[in-house]
């Protein structure tokens, strides 16, 4: 007996995934968490219903949250990523020398101990000495966190649940305050096809804020649509005005340093979202 299993990305639409076998399904304290191995992807971990990351594809998502901030930013020296229990986000950030310290703030703890477990290549950098790990409320760690981060990261589920307040633009205040001076952040937007008012109120809301606001796209497979969009928003540096010739070659598998100003021409029904 073959065992399927299926996201529905809307309710007339969804992608399907042979299983091999179930590692893990839980109920925690704020989602139904399940660990799943799959035929064509590798082991899936999946937040109430919804693929968060897989083995095959993660480092799309992974590479396009870090990178493009990393290398906008002259000298990022302290960066914050909210949500992103997975490790893989923490992964990228350490590619950068620069990178003193990295905080991971999860709200739960349970998506990080099931990470360590079963995605072992995601979450290997977590017991990095330059990464500080806390289980709590990224909402309220970046109230209390004023003036401290030259980068911060928002590696958020689609808004349900428990991120529903990641996107806010209370929230987006609150990033700009916990933000030095020259500070830049970035946020997964999800994809145009599904959510295009989503697009278009983070993007008005983020322009209230911040007087540099970019949209970026990527290819995730396994993500609804396979088109995802990430925002950009910075105090001071312009990601368009970088000199790719002299952004590092790291080890990556889908940015490159030709990729980083590629990625924000926009297909233009997307680009008339940002209007």
């Amino acid at each position: 007996m073959e065992l399927w299993y299926t996201e529905k990305q809307t309710d007339n639409f969804g992608i399907t995934a042979k299983i091999s076998k179930t590692h893990v399904t839980e109920k925690t304290d704020f989602q139904d968490l399940a660990m799943i191995e799959t035929a064509e992807w590798g082991t899936m971990l999946v937040l109430d219903g919804m693929v968060m990351t897989t083995v095959k594809d993660e480092f799309v998502y992974h590479e396009m949250v870090a990178h493009p901030a990393l290398n906008t930013h002259p000298n990022p020296k302290h960066v914050l990523v909210v949500g992103g229990g997975d490790g893989g986000v923490i992964r990228e950030v350490l590619k950068h020398p620069e990178v003193e310290k990295a905080v991971l703030v999860e709200i739960d703890g349970k998506v990080i101990e099931y990470s360590k477990k079963y995605l072992p290549s995601i979450a290997g950098a977590l017991d990095n000495p330059r990464v500080e790990v806390i289980v709590n409320d990224g909402y309220m760690h970046i109230h209390d966190h004023k003036n401290t981060y030259d980068v911060i990261m928002v590696d958020s589920t689609e808004p349900v649940g428990p991120a529903v307040s990641l996107f806010t633009q209370g929230f987006y205040k609150g990033i700009y305050d916990a933000l030095k001076e020259d500070g830049i952040f970035v946020a997964q937007t999800d994809n145009p096809w599904f959510k295009a008012d989503l697009i278009q109120s983070v993007n008005r809301d983020v322009k209230e804020i911040f007087p540099i606001v970019r949209v970026y796209c990527a290819n995730i497979p396994t993500y609804p649509s396979g088109l995802w969009t990430f925002t950009m928003g910075s105090k001071k540096y312009d990601p368009l005005a970088v000199d790719e010739t002299k952004i590092p070659e790291i080890d990556t598998k889908y940015y490159t340093p030709r990729l980083h100003k590629a990625a924000f021409a926009l297909p233009k029904f997307v680009e008339d979202l940002t209007k």
